[in-house]
């Protein structure tokens, strides 16, 4: 009894520590905040949803297998400082603007800025959805003419919300505000239209003031001489007999019909002058307005001239660079087929070489292992060439004919004649001599060297007449 009381405290503060942790874990959501729980969530298909949005009310966070973040609703205010985008007709326009995002409620959207802006602070939020406006901005701008940029605000308005509203909801954003502070370009050409517009309602009101005051002054001296006639009237009924106050009467009426036609002259003079003005400052208007054109067309021709220019001066860089490619891997190909033909080349030269070699090693353990007698069979091989050289010799030479003059027999008992042939055959390089600068002494039954040719003994072999 005394060990089941503690157990049961034990138990009831566990029990009472967990109810406390699952209380903790029940998350409830600000108005100004998005509640995000990730991790382990059930719906949205065999895998699962990767967070579950909540905006209002409250969720319970399982422990272990889910988790939770605040997304802030707190609206960004971003300056967008855009200047040189272009208009339809290429003219660069400056629109400095203040937008007003925040992260959207809707549902769907709530889930884009959950798997991309969760672990995202403000200032990169806002960094992100400036990106987003610059580019959208400059698409909306291009496709309206600047006329109608300059005039129409809520067109312009609106096609930038179109725009940017389909872009921001990718990532989870919403277009609260838009407000455009200023339109301006580069060239000038809002401020002439302004001008002309400024020109021709400033006249317009002048024209009107003056036939206002026209017909002021007309009105008033038809009722002044109304009133005179009236009054002239009854002083003459009351003084009908006075011809002297007719006279006067008379002569005041000339008199006032004089200054009347004077003071409508002076109306239509001034009413002239008035108009003339007007015209002048249409026509001064116009002029500015007409160079300004003169500017922009001036422009636009150079950028027609110089732009395609410029495309043909890269074209022609790209042809040549091209053409250098083309002729230095036509060069790379030769350089590489004539280094394979060297190779090629100096293998069949080391080939003959190396088979030189094996012959001559054959040639050396033919001859026993000696030199000498292997440098004098190689000699001996090369022979035939060497009597062919000296056939060569004389097979080239071309005699027509020989003149001797015959004086009979010398002191030798020899003829002129066979001095001459005996001459001729000893100017031929001797045999036995080639042999010996090469070190080979040649068998007897090719004839011998002999001191004096009269005394060497024939050569060959004899025949039985000989003897």
């Amino acid at each position: 009894m005394e060990l089941l009381i503690p157990l049961i405290l034990v138990a009831f503060f566990v029990g009472f520590l967990t109810v406390i942790s699952f209380l903790a874990r029940y998350k409830r959501c600000p108005s100004d905040k998005i509640l995000v729980v990730y991790g382990k969530i059930s719906g949205g298909g065999e895998g699962g949803l990767s967070a579950k949005c909540y905006h209002g009310g409250a969720a319970f966070v399982w422990p272990v297998l889910q988790a939770y973040q605040f997304l802030d609703l707190t609206p960004m205010t971003i300056d967008i400082k855009l200047e040189g985008a272009l208009s339809k007709q290429n003219i660069r326009v400056n629109t400095p603007s203040t937008f007003t995002v925040g992260i959207s409620t809707e549902p769907g959207v709530m889930e884009n800025a959950a798997e991309r802006l969760l672990d995202l602070d403000m200032q990169r939020i806002s960094e992100l959805a400036r990106d987003i406006i610059f580019g959208q901005m400059r698409v909306a701008l291009a496709t309206m003419p600047i006329e109608e940029i300059n005039a129409d605000r809520d067109k312009l308005i609106e096609n930038i919300t179109a725009g940017v509203e389909v872009e921001l909801k990718k990532v989870g954003l919403r277009l609260i505000n838009v407000n455009i502070q200023d339109i301006t370009d580069e060239s000038g050409y809002i401020d002439a239209l302004g001008k002309e517009a400024a020109a021709r309602a400033i006249n317009e009101a002048k024209v009107q003031v003056a036939e206002k005051e026209r017909d002021g002054e007309i009105g008033r001296a038809n009722a002044e001489r109304d009133r005179r006639v009236s009054v002239a009237g009854a002083g003459a009924t009351a003084v009908e007999g006075e011809n002297t106050a007719k006279i006067t009467i008379a002569r005041s009426n000339a008199k006032r019909r004089e200054q009347e036609a004077e003071a409508e002259r002076s109306a239509s003079a001034a009413e002239l002058v008035k108009q003339a003005q007007a015209l002048e400052e249409s026509f001064v208007a116009e002029e500015a307005a007409e160079r300004q054109r003169a500017k922009l067309e001036e422009a636009t021709k150079s950028a027609d001239i110089i732009v395609p220019a410029e495309i043909k001066k890269r074209e022609v860089e790209t042809l040549a660079e091209a053409e250098a490619e083309r002729v230095r891997r036509t060069r790379q190909g030769e350089a590489d087929g004539l280094r394979a033909v060297m190779e090629a080349e100096a293998e069949g030269l080391r080939a003959i070489l190396t088979r030189k070699a094996e012959g001559f090693d054959q040639i050396v353990s033919a001859a026993r292992g000696l030199p000498e007698l292997a440098s004098l069979l190689l000699v001996t091989e090369q022979l035939p060439k060497l009597v062919e050289e000296q056939v060569k010799a004389i097979s080239n030479l071309k005699i027509d004919s020989v003149t001797v003059w015959e004086g009979g027999r010398g002191a030798d008992g020899k003829t002129a004649t066979a001095d001459f042939v005996s001459g001729l055959v000893g100017s031929l390089p001797p045999l036995h001599e080639l042999a010996k600068n090469v070190g080979i002494k040649l068998p007897e039954y090719l004839g011998r060297q002999a001191d004096d040719p009269e005394a060497a003994p024939p050569s060959g072999p004899k025949n039985k007449t000989d003897e």
